[in-house]
């Protein structure tokens, strides 16, 4: 994996646009390091969307609608819980200028967030960014069980609506690969990415065909 130091005073949102189109990512150490680097992993994660797997346990779960899906209407909500500390995350890289840079990216659209909802509190989602055909999800999290894998399915359902070609998740964890994620040789991403940007992708499809409003789908 090659690491690359980033001086963040010069990373503007148009120069954070410009690295994810060329295969790079940011991060920080941790929360209270105020410094970023970029990332370009050898192996990347991918989920393809013609064969995301949803699990069967799972699917009840959505016909149930335990959770009210949101989109786009909690960025900074997100964002937090995905920097929550936890049990099993004793640590986060989303410092300040993180938040600051995609809550920019967010209010010019290239940031999305879909989130769970139950009995009116925010229970889990993820975020990421939109490029093309290409969407980089960047952090997911869950105050509940089932919440951010929720949030992922609707995810897949809204891209392959909008016409989407791929999905980023940076790395491979246990979690993702039940839905289909495997790594890709670096090449090889960067082929999927070019072919990615040069796509006319609509991340708000969904909602016309499934006569949902933007911040509440199934």
């Amino acid at each position: 994996m090659s690491e690359y130091d980033a001086d963040q005073m010069k990373i503007t949102p148009q120069v954070l646009l410009k690295a994810y189109a060329c295969g790079l990512f940011p991060m920080a150490e941790s929360a209270d390091d105020p410094t970023l680097y970029w990332i370009e992993p050898d192996q990347r994660g991918v989920i393809p969307l013609d064969t995301f797997h949803v699990p069967r346990s799972l699917s009840k779960i959505i016909r149930k609608g335990v959770f009210e899906v949101r989109v786009d209407t909690d960025f900074d909500g997100v964002i937090s819980g995905c920097a929550e500390l936890t049990s099993e995350r004793r640590e986060t890289w989303i410092n300040q200028p993180i938040r600051d840079l995609y809550g920019e990216l967010f209010h010019m659209g290239f940031c999305h967030t879909v989130e769970c909802w139950k009995e009116g509190a925010l229970m889990g989602g993820l975020y990421g960014i939109h490029i093309g055909g290409a969407f980089f999800g960047e952090s997911m999290f869950s105050r509940i069980p089932d919440a951010s894998k929720v949030a992922l399915v609707h995810l897949r359902n809204r891209l392959n609506s909008g016409g989407f070609t791929l999905l980023d998740t940076q790395f491979v964890t246990d979690h993702l690969r039940k839905f289909g994620a495997h790594e890709v040789p670096r090449a090889e991403y960067n082929e999927l990415l070019q072919d990615a940007l040069q796509v006319d992708s609509d991340f708000y499809r969904y909602d016309q065909e499934t006569g949902n409003s933007v911040d509440s789908g199934g």
